[in-house]
């Protein structure tokens, strides 16, 4: 059987794909729990500097798979705030609080938990064609896998309580038009950019660019003073780091930095 998580490694950098696009790369229990496998590996090996996270086939991700182990019967009601909890988070929380940059290039459709598992990402790339949809009002459920708060922070309440609450799909432009997404791009060109970006993070200041991500996690929940502070500590880091020292010698030289790996 084919593996539904895919790792490609790279010079300095790891492709994870979601590979189940029979399925649309629906996902459940197990292949959740590879994915974070899949992510913490890439955490753990030092020559890894950046992530690239996107789908096989037609798909990105259509949400969780409407399995017998998810499915309301005889046996009674499923789990759901376990199978949430334990691992459609387990994703969210680990590509959040990566020390490495993790680009997402959503090549088809992204459904209720697959908005989550994008909208995590640091950098999201989608092909023209690929489509958003708030998917867990069809089925009656509530959002989860981070939706709730990561499309607030994306779109604004209004939009994001209405993409719930009505499920209607919106397109890869308008997600691009809305602030929820970096760029939309033509289909044959998503993985070349996608791939080319990953690649120029990997070679970037691996420190700062994982402190960033500390600062903007962050930034929507803290009031201006207390981000201020947070801002000079980290920068206090950064500016006795080696990353810097390369970084200023590099542009006096007037040549690009070869920031330590």
């Amino acid at each position: 059987m084919t593996e539904d998580i895919s790792v490609e490694s790279h010079d300095g950098w790891r492709k994870i794909l979601l590979n189940a696009p029979a399925r649309l790369n629906a996902v459940n229990a197990p292949m959740l729990e590879r994915l974070v496998a899949a992510l913490t590996a890439a955490e753990a090996d030092e020559s890894c500097r950046a992530i690239l996270l996107t789908g096989v086939g037609r798909g990105f991700c259509a949400g969780q798979e409407l399995g017998p182990d998810v499915t309301p019967g005889p046996q009674g009601a499923p789990d759901l705030a376990a199978l949430a909890g334990r691992y459609h988070h387990d994703v969210v929380r680990r590509i959040r609080a990566s020390r490495l940059p993790v680009v997402c290039a959503v090549n088809g459709v992204a459904a209720g938990a697959g908005v989550g598992f994008a909208l995590a990402c640091d950098i999201v790339l989608a092909a023209k064609t690929a489509r958003f949809v708030q998917a867990f009002v069809k089925i009656g459920l509530v959002p989860d896998s981070g939706t709730s708060t990561l499309l607030t922070q994306s779109v604004g309440a209004a939009r994001a309580r209405a993409m719930s609450m009505l499920g209607d799909a919106i397109d890869a432009e308008t997600a691009a038009a809305w602030g929820m997404i970096w760029k939309a791009v033509e289909p044959d060109a998503l993985m070349t950019e996608a791939e080319a970006m990953t690649a120029a993070l990997a070679k970037g200041p691996t420190k700062a660019l994982g402190a960033m991500k500390r600062i903007f996690d962050v930034a929507p929940f803290n009031d201006l003073h207390t981000q201020l502070a947070l801002e000079a500590t980290l920068q206090g880091e950064a500016g006795h780091g080696a990353e810097f020292a390369e970084g200023v010698r590099a542009f006096l030289e007037k040549r690009p930095p070869a920031f330590p790996r």
